[in-house]
Formats: C-alpha cells, sequence, structure tokens
C-alpha cells in the first residue's frame, strides 16, 4: 500500500479521558481550597487517557497530584461535564474543535498548551493506493464539521477533490467544487467509522478511533497528516475560573514533561501519536 503524507491547511480532534477530582467531600469544582482532593479529567480511552494513566503512575505523587481519569467515547459529553462542574478538566480536543464548541454553546473555558498530535488518516481494504478508487467509491467521512474540513483538505491534498474558497470559515461538503471520481461521501459519527470500514471504499478517520479500532494511522493509511505546523494538538481545557489553580497547573506542567514526551515516543513508535512539545 502506498502512503501519501501530506501537510495540512485546514482546522479542527476526539473522544475523551477524564483525570478527575473525586473528594470525600462533596466539594465542587477545581477551583477554591482543593487540599488533597484529586483532579477529575475527562478523557478519550486512547491515547489521552493512556498518557494520563502514566503520569498518575509514575509522575503526579512526587507533584503532589491524584488524577481520576474519567473515559468518554464521544466527542461532546466531556465538554458538557466540565461546564456543569462534574469534571475539574478534560483532554481530548484540538484548537478548532474547541473553538467551534465555545462559540456555539457558550462555554467559558480557557486551555493549556497542546501535548500530542493524532495524525488524521485514511484507509481502506479495497484498494491500495487512492487512485485506483473506483468512479463513484463510496467514502466515509466525520459528521463533526471541524474535523470534516480536515478530511477534505486531506484528498485536496491527494488531488481527490477541489473546494470552493470559504475564506475564514471551514469548508464543508457543500463546498466541494471538483469532483473528477465522483466520490460518494457518507457522513458518519466519528466513533463508528473504523467499525464501519468495510462498508466504504475509503473512510478517513480520526487518530484516537482509529488507533482504539485496530487501525495504525503511520503503517495502515493511505493517506496521513503530516506533524509538521500541524493546528490540531490535544490540550487539556478547564474551566476559565480555574486556568491559575495551581493544581491544574501542575498536571500541564507535567504532561509536557521530558518524561511524558519519551512515554509518548516509546508507547507510540511509529508516529501513530506524535509530541507536540
Amino acid at each position: 500500500m502506498r502512503r501519501v503524507f501530506l501537510p495540512i491547511a485546514v482546522s479542527v480532534l476526539a473522544t475523551t479521558l477524564t483525570l478527575g477530582a473525586c473528594s470525600d467531600s462533596d466539594d465542587g469544582g477545581a477551583g477554591g481550597d482543593s487540599g488533597d482532593r484529586p483532579i477529575r479529567i475527562g478523557a478519550s480511552p486512547t491515547p489521552h487517557a493512556e498518557i494520563l494513566q502514566f503520569v498518575q503512575d509514575e509522575l503526579a505523587a512526587e507533584a503532589g497530584l491524584r488524577l481520576d481519569i474519567v473515559e468518554y467515547t464521544d466527542y461532546i459529553q466531556p465538554n458538557v461535564a466540565l461546564s456543569e462542574g462534574d469534571l475539574d478538566a478534560n483532554y481530548f480536543q484540538h484548537l478548532p474543535y474547541y473553538e467551534v464548541q465555545v462559540a456555539e454553546r457558550g462555554y467559558d473555558f480557557g486551555h493549556f498548551p497542546g501535548i500530542h498530535i493524532e495524525p488524521y488518516a485514511a484507509y481502506s481494504e479495497t484498494v491500495d493506493d487512492v487512485a485506483d478508487l473506483r468512479d463513484g467509491a463510496r467514502v466515509g467521512i466525520t459528521n463533526d464539521p471541524s474535523n470534516q474540513a480536515r478530511a477534505l483538505d486531506l484528498l485536496v491534498g491527494a488531488d481527490l477533490i477541489t473546494l470552493d474558497d470559504t475564506g475564514e470559515e471551514d469548508p464543508t461538503l457543500l463546498d466541494v467544487a471538483d469532483n473528477p471520481k465522483n466520490l460518494e461521501f457518507v457522513e458518519t459519527d466519528p466513533e463508528q467509522l473504523p467499525r464501519s470500514l468495510q462498508d466504504f471504499d475509503l473512510a478517513i478517520i480520526n487518530g484516537n478511533y482509529a488507533l482504539e479500532g485496530g487501525l495504525n494511522p503511520a503503517t495502515d493509511s493511505l493517506l496521513i497528516e503530516s506533524g509538521e505546523d500541524n493546528p490540531y494538538a490535544n490540550f487539556v481545557a478547564v474551566r476559565a475560573e480555574d486556568i491559575d489553580d495551581p493544581r491544574l497547573v501542575r498536571l500541564d506542567e507535567l504532561l509536557h514533561s521530558t518524561q511524558v514526551r519519551t512515554f509518548v515516543t516509546t508507547r507510540w513508535p511509529k508516529g501513530e501519536v506524535l509530541p507536540a512539545f
């Protein structure tokens, strides 16, 4: 199978894992006098929760932290839970997705710098090269607008489609200009795409869902994003009022440590997950 590595030009993110705070009392969120209360953080299972578990097992105690990690398998509930105070933080999303959610839902959030990148990639069980896609091929694509733009950009880089100029707005399927192979796009919940790969000639899948589905973006894909200048680094988000909470600041420092960078490159040595720092 020939893989094509493509740079990224469009904006877009993942399932959630939560590291969080559980207390013997029913204290609220991360703000205020938190004492020894664990940080309750929501995260996608892979790789977010794995990275958090490494921090919990290897680094947190020395830093005076405890983590309560809560896993989510969708991209909606981690932000809902954070906004409602059920979480102290979440770790599953990249900036383009975060910005759309904040704008559309009115969340009062803040975030720390990017920690890792999960390259977006396209997979097929029927062809070894996108040039061999049949006329009218079925393409599975996410129904999440920010990640849909990311998927479309991958296809543009492979010369499969062109897009109308949308200015600063993310393109959608409505903005496909030229489609010489008459590709049939099927919008699907992103978490369903790995399970339904056999139903498509090509499916473009978020990195975390690909990994959870047993796909390796670095070795199994036909098209894959480059990590260079990639705007889709995933980060820890918190309520705006908690951005200076010392516990959350310490957690973010641990997530940007040499030890975490080494863990990521050792756990995913082929570039399935890339450090963003």
